[in-house]
């Protein structure tokens, strides 16, 4: 999310997270002022980020390609911007410019916080329409369902949008926001409290899905989304970078099955780039790895092996279908076409 290793700190050391986004909605009705439309919009979301991670995914697991282009940063940067030196030159093809600072500023110029992804740009206006992660996969399952794809799943189904919220708030508290209140804590009482709350809601996750195979009713929902996007990053990064390090995820064997059977499901493992994931976390935070060396490991052998999850029941899609892979490798130098 954080576009560099600028921290916010209360006094007593611990980590304060900036959520004051640009949160417009777009929405089917255009009672917002930014009405859904093919082809209008681009997602920008680095797949080394967890929070914008949620929405790659759910962009996929939806169908959405053709209706939303997606623009994938880099993994490093500096203090003034993601930018785009994956694609050719530089410049993101579609919106011609190398720094996602651009485009926050012709939203609102000077625009004064951080420049964080997933970001949702007017291709038009070249500016940014909002950049609060919550809201823009959740938008992107209800507002944008008549783009979606035939087949896709209920990832937000409105029976359980309660439960989902409730289970869910927990885990931005507890897991999601606590790795980085732990990682970026400047003393030793702030850090403590944060790496003692993550566990403990870790071992209540590991109770929770001991008997079920999703975290909300008997398919894959945004809850599940939200919560991988950490897991996935567990042992690569927050074991030891942000020093949670009571176990690692694979000692933990229900959440290590978890995230697994996650992993395996089109849509999830075939999004992530370890690579990436770690060269953002050791060479952008210096002020927590100076050196910007990046670790070897870990073996990633044992993401494809058995999970056994599936004695437990539930459908992954529900009534829908897996999606169609995309190689996101190639988006880099996709051209932008509206339909």
């Amino acid at each position: 999310m954080s576009s560099y290793d600028a921290v916010d700190r209360e006094p007593d050391g611990s980590f304060n997270r900036d959520t004051r986004y640009l949160d417009a909605r777009i929405t089917a009705d255009g009672r917002s002022g930014w009405p859904v439309e093919s082809g209008r919009y681009r997602l920008i979301a680095a797949r080394a980020c967890p929070w914008a991670s949620r929405a790659i995914i759910v962009r996929r697991l939806l169908g959405l390609q053709d209706a939303l282009s997606v623009g994938l940063p880099g993994p490093t940067h500096d203090e003034r911007s993601w930018t785009f030196d994956l694609d050719p030159g530089g410049k993101d093809p579609v919106l011609g410019i190398e720094r996602l600072k651009e485009a926050y500023e012709r939203a609102v110029p000077g625009y004064p916080r951080g420049i964080t992804v997933p970001a949702i740009v007017d291709v038009p206006t070249g500016g940014v329409v909002t950049n609060d992660f919550k809201h823009i996969t959740v938008d992107l399952e209800t507002e944008w369902a008549a783009l979606q794809r035939g087949g896709a799943p209920d990832l937000y189904p409105e029976p359980l949008r309660d439960e989902i919220e409730e289970v869910s708030e927990a885990n931005y508290r507890d897991v999601n926001n606590a790795v980085y209140e732990a990682g970026f804590a400047a003393s030793q009482q702030a850090y403590e409290e944060a790496h003692d709350r993550l566990f403990a809601q870790l071992d209540r996750l590991s109770e929770r899905l001991q008997t079920r195979r999703y975290l909300v009713g008997d398919t894959i929902t945004e809850a599940d989304i939200r919560l991988f996007t950490t897991l996935v990053r567990f042992d690569p990064v927050y074991h030891g970078h942000f020093k949670c390090n009571r176990n690692k995820l694979t000692e933990m064997p229900v959440l290590w099955a978890y995230v697994r059977d996650l992993f395996q499901t089109p849509g999830f493992g075939d999004t992530v780039d370890f690579d990436q994931i770690k060269r953002h976390y050791y060479v952008v935070h210096t002020s927590v790895n100076p050196t910007q060396v990046v670790p070897a490991g870990p073996d990633l052998a044992g993401w494809i092996t058995p999970h056994g999850r599936e004695s437990l029941g539930g459908r992954p899609f529900g009534d829908g279908t897996p999606p169609e892979r995309e190689d996101l490798s190639q988006t880099q130098t996709q051209s932008h076409t509206p339909a």
